[in-house]
């Protein structure tokens, strides 16, 4: 789902539901809510406890917090009578909720270390009876809507989860892995070409059919000019090359806020690359391995790939064009499979979804149009809409299910850590 981003997901956003019948919410929350907790499995007590930056959250967290989600948005909401587990949580797991009253300060998460894990299943059990029960009567469109909004909200934090882990192992001296993984030999990636698309009014934005945040709303008209899109993301072959050429001691090839993190971060290589005698090894959540240089490279910030496009002679993409160039595709690809958990090997024919979120030159903010949902998920978008860059397309931990071409991903330009990649853009 944040570096400095206040919000707490890859996309948080208040959700625009559309009235999908409780037994299918039941099935999907209960798929949900599972999911959550396989991810969790791998990692010790003690590793659900970490917190490596105070931009991370610890696991413990994660999971406590999607659960607060429900009790206090849906069944406080749907029940009169209804008895929190423990009315302590909501001061420890709120995550910026401002009108929901004072709040555990984020970069002090890891101090948590009452409630435990095995009190954390607990809560998480008891607000899963309470949920069964509502969904198992409720026909209420609003109380639906919430619990869909919930549902879409733990599947960011399911990626989240991932990517604050990695970061919390990574930070080991011993470097352990999250989980044996697969992972594919060293080659070549597909040579890239180029999709040309010609200029004009395209409409851009959800269509209102299916569920949606609100920042993907209102469907508005937005000119473009004839551009073309990237065949497939920047490898971490094209990565090295890039490296090699002195990319990250150019100052010229850097905007000004990019060059002092260079400087500021001493940058020399994406986050989770080492430098050694045979070369670039990377740290996955597998442990660390060869760098590949056929698969995307990851784990680099706005900052680094807008300097690269410059350098390559190209652009990064706005995310009008973005969206255009995903048109009338299928959401497919290497997205979440507790198999693989990093990006495989670019290849020809790649969906443009999945391996890596794909940074874009454009700053997060409203589209033309653009109201909150009202009520308390009026927090979640609208008051982040500043300092941030849009990603678009999802990533190898973005649950299968859970994008669209419409989805916005926002973080600040400086951040590193999560799964962020590029595809390259050009003027026709």
């Amino acid at each position: 789902m944040s570096s400095a981003a206040p919000a707490e997901s890859p996309a948080a956003g208040a959700g625009i539901g559309r009235g999908v019948p409780a037994r299918g919410l039941a099935d999907r929350y209960v798929e949900v809510r599972a999911l959550t907790e396989q991810l969790a499995q791998p990692l010790s007590a003690e590793d659900q406890t970490v917190q490596s930056m105070p931009d991370a959250s610890p696991t413990k967290w994660h999971r406590a917090h999607t659960t607060w989600f429900f009790e206090t948005l849906v069944l406080e909401q749907a029940f009169a009578g209804y008895r929190p587990f423990d009315p302590a949580y909501g001061y420890l797991f709120n995550s910026y909720y401002e009108a929901l009253g004072p709040r555990h300060p984020r970069p002090e998460r890891g101090v948590i270390s009452r409630p435990g894990i095995a009190e954390v299943a607990g809560y998480r059990a008891y607000v899963d009876y309470a949920m069964a029960n509502l969904l198992s009567s409720c026909e209420e469109p609003s109380v639906l809507d919430m619990v869909e909004l919930g549902i879409h909200h733990e599947q960011q934090h399911q990626e989240l989860l991932l990517m604050d882990a990695k970061h919390m192992l990574s930070r080991n001296p011993m470097q352990p892995a999250y989980a044996t993984l697969r992972s594919e030999p060293p080659g070549e990636a597909s040579p890239m070409s180029w999709a040309h698309h010609s200029g004009g009014v395209y409409q851009i934005g959800h269509s209102g059919s299916g569920f949606a945040f609100d920042n993907e709303l209102p469907r508005h008209q937005s000119m473009l000019e004839p551009f073309e899109l990237a065949s497939r993301t920047v490898t971490c072959g094209e990565w090295a090359e890039f490296i090699a050429d002195g990319g990250y001691q150019r100052p010229e090839l850097w905007l000004s806020d990019g060059w002092a993190a260079v400087r500021t971060g001493q940058w020399q290589a994406p986050l989770y690359w080492s430098g050694t005698a045979d070369g670039w090894t990377v740290f996955t959540l597998g442990g660390a391995r060869g760098m590949n240089p056929a698969e995307p490279v990851c784990h680099v910030s706005y900052y680094e790939a807008d300097a690269f496009a410059r350098w390559a002679g190209a652009r990064l993409p706005s995310e009008a064009e973005w969206e255009v160039g995903a048109e009338g595709g299928g959401v497919e690809g290497n997205m979440l499979d507790t198999a693989v958990l990093h990006p495989l090997p670019a290849r020809a024919g790649q969906s443009i979804f999945g391996d890596v979120w794909q940074w874009t030159s454009s700053a997060y903010g409203p589209y033309p149009g653009f109201h909150p949902a009202p009520g308390l998920p009026s927090e979640y978008n609208g008051k982040f809409m500043v300092s941030q860059q849009v990603l678009r397309g999802g990533c190898c931990a973005t649950p299968a299910g859970h994008l669209r071409a419409t989805y916005r991903n926002f973080f600040p330009p400086g951040a590193r850590w999560a799964f962020s990649g590029l595809r390259l853009a050009r003027d026709a």
